[in-house]
């Protein structure tokens, strides 16, 4: 799936794909911290956390912790740094943007000359991100969140984003930040410094009338808002404060961009924040239907994350939060994914029903059907959070990219690709939205009905793949294979609404896509290929006894499943497919696609390879981010997390496959060694 250079740099000795920065003030190693003072010519060095020379002074992907309010979200380094910004939803702007260019913005509390705290978590059950940091004279807790607070009445007139029933609890739209020194004393500072619209245009800050604990960021377009019990600096387009914490003692800083700019005054204020936020995550998870499992932490995280990167005015999930991080280091795969994926939606849907999170799932339903639809009434294979319907893509020269991997782009042109898999992805969920509440409401017939008769037209059609390959068209099995689940999806639904005749025509269309895949799609193994007259592998056909386009214990499809496994692996990991036999249209190489990884557990499984399935999902938990986060890739050789962060397709897979295993385990309780 999709979804600028770098000063002049030295090849590190130790890795020859490394980059070391370049030397700073007086030939001294620069400041690691979220500017390169290379790129800042308003002053020599950044005050930002001085570190250890390393290869890179970009963290690990895996390394950064993930905020939201469910409106937008944030990124943070684990020095502390709020590294990626974008107010006041996921797709905006960036006002802090140092994951992509050290001088891009970033906004730190903590400890000074510190960079590694003693450790991170969030607090169970939570989106709020919990820092302990050691200092030689202290111990101190930073807590970070996005604030959910009680629901504000609005102003008579004032426009809302929301299309879906509003909850008790709304985005606030404030970071709120606190620090608290639990032993000894310790110097802190606070480091302020906004590049609004991607790193292009600084902050010029200006004082609030009567208040002094506010400052105001401005580019002359938007305004932020700095509150804090600090004495705050301003020094050019940073504001800087400094204090020494006492033991017991607590300080805060929140930056609002709310209609009103408003947040907390005081640290009382921001602790009630902060707590109003825990009781919202608390309360929520509490409605989901979690086993008594030894995985359950990780499906908890996962449903956490997959609500975190759900924009509540409209019920859409965003893939991920981010843009362009990289899927290879330094590599061109570099795709904007704040952005909603149809074929999100089966997976989403089997995802959330699975733990019983049925509101989340209708909100997402009721997205679908609000989207507009092209003449033909097809839909679009990805839309804007919002249901914009053009996405239109450009490159952002002026960033050097993370760790140099460029281009940096934002917008998506697969927005009007060709992806026939997205007929059956919409199809499969409101089939399973149909089965969990009874039935579909009337409005969603129209969608039913025009998808499938899309598929109708379609199926024999060439296209990009659910891939979104960027080269010709082909025949790509998967794609049938979604046409088909589209037309038997279809013909089940017509059925229940007593449309005996149209399920009969739609049945007929599913035998005949369903006999031309057998045909066309097996090679002479007996094993289903990437595409028509090709023996390539592909991962997507592991979805075959997943949508139940065979039984599980036919021999094409344990074939299949094997043939993945052995021979379409690095280190037992799972690629989509070699770039070598596909010309996907952009180059490069790529690591192993975490979802597929996952889908191979839940197709081990059902082929009854029980022992290899469990390990492989063990395996794969294993690499999950000290938080539980994941990318949606991961080089196998290293373990290290490529591309966007955090990946949403990643975490939706995660709980089909816990769940497939803690199911199968149910099922067979002495058979976990076969």
């Amino acid at each position: 799936m999709e979804r600028a250079s770098l000063p002049e740099t030295e090849t590190d000795d130790r890795d020859p794909g490394a980059v070391t920065p370049p030397p700073g003030a007086n030939g001294h190693p620069p400041r690691m911290g979220a500017m390169d003072p290379g790129r800042v010519e308003h002053r020599d060095t950044t005050p930002f956390v001085e570190r250890t020379p390393m290869a890179s002074p970009f963290p690990p992907i895996a390394d950064y912790g993930f905020l939201s309010d469910c409106h937008t979200g944030a990124l943070v380094a684990p020095d502390g740094t709020v590294e990626w910004l974008c107010p006041p939803r996921f797709d905006a702007p960036s006002v802090f943007a140092a994951i992509l260019d050290r001088s891009a913005g970033g906004f730190r509390l903590g400890p000074s000359a510190m960079g590694v705290p003693a450790g991170r978590r969030y607090e169970p059950g939570t989106m709020i991100l919990e820092t302990t940091w050691a200092t030689s004279t202290g111990w101190l807790i930073v807590r970070d969140a996005l604030v959910i607070g009680p629901w504000r009445e609005r102003t008579m007139g004032t426009s809302t984003a929301h299309t879906r029933p509003p909850t008790d609890y709304e985005a606030h739209h404030v970071l709120v930040r606190t620090i608290q020194c639990i032993h000894g004393q310790a110097q802190i500072e606070l480091l302020c410094e906004p590049m609004f619209d991607y790193g292009r245009n600084p902050a010029t800050w200006a004082a609030v009338e009567n208040d002094p604990y506010a400052l105001d960021a401005t580019d002359g377009t938007r305004t932020l808002r700095l509150m804090s019990d600090l004495n705050m600096g301003v020094e050019g387009g940073m504001v800087r404060a400094r204090h020494r914490l006492e033991k017991g003692e607590t300080r805060f800083c929140a930056l609002s961009w709310s209609r009103l700019l408003d947040g907390p005054r005081t640290a009382e204020q921001a602790t009630q924040a902060l707590q109003s936020t825990s009781e919202y995550w608390r309360g929520w998870i509490a409605d989901g239907k979690f086993p008594d499992h030894r995985w359950r932490g990780h499906l908890e995280r996962s449903a956490l994350t997959l609500k975190g990167l759900t924009y509540a005015p409209t019920g859409a999930l965003v893939a991920a939060p981010t843009t362009s991080l990289p899927e290879t280091p330094g590599g061109t795969r570099n795709w904007d994914y704040r952005f909603t994926w149809m074929r999100d939606a089966t997976f989403t849907l089997w995802g959330l029903h699975s733990l019983g999170l049925n509101w989340e799932a209708d909100d997402f339903i009721q997205f679908v059907a609000d989207l507009g639809r092209d003449e033909d009434g097809a839909l679009q294979i990805m839309y804007g959070i919002g249901g914009e319907r053009t996405l239109e893509e450009s490159t952002l020269d002026h960033l050097t990219g993370y760790e140099g991997a460029r281009p940096v782009r934002i917008g998506n042109d697969a927005y009007h690709q060709r992806q026939n898999d997205v007929f059956g992805a919409v199809l499969d969920s409101l089939w399973l939205h149909a089965k969990e509440y009874g039935h579909n409401s009337a409005r969603l017939w129209p969608v039913i009905h025009d998808q499938v008769e899309q598929a109708i037209a379609s199926w024999q059609l060439p296209d990009q793949g659910i891939w979104e390959a960027r080269s010709e068209p082909k025949h790509y099995v998967s794609s049938k294979l979604m046409c088909w689940v589209a037309l038997d999806r279809g013909a089940r639904l017509a059925g229940r609404r007593g449309k005996e005749d149209l399920a009969d025509r739609w049945r007929l269309v599913a035998n005949q896509i369903h006999a031309e895949i057998c045909e066309k799609g097996v090679d002479d193994r007996g094993v289903f290929t990437q595409a028509y007259g090709t023996n390539a592998l592909d991962a997507s056909n592991l979805l075959i006894p997943l949508v139940r386009f065979l039984p599980h214990d036919d021999e094409r499809v344990r074939n299949t499943v094997l043939a993945i496994a052995d021979e379409l692996t690095e280190n037992g990991l799972v690629l989509r497919y070699r770039v070598g036999e596909t010309d996907d249209g952009v180059g490069g190489e790529e690591g192993t696609f975490l979802i597929c990884s996952f889908w191979l557990v839940s197709a081990l499984l059902e082929i009854g390879e029980r022992k290899r399935g469990r390990q492989l999902c063990e395996r794969l938990l294993s690499h999950s981010s000290s938080l539980d986060l994941y990318a949606e890739e991961l080089d196998a050789a290293t373990g290290r997390h490529l591309g966007n962060f955090p990946q949403a397709f990643t975490h939706l897979a995660l709980i089909n496959a816990v769940m497939h295993v803690i199911r199968d385990e149910e099922l067979n309780p002495l058979a976990t060694s076969t």
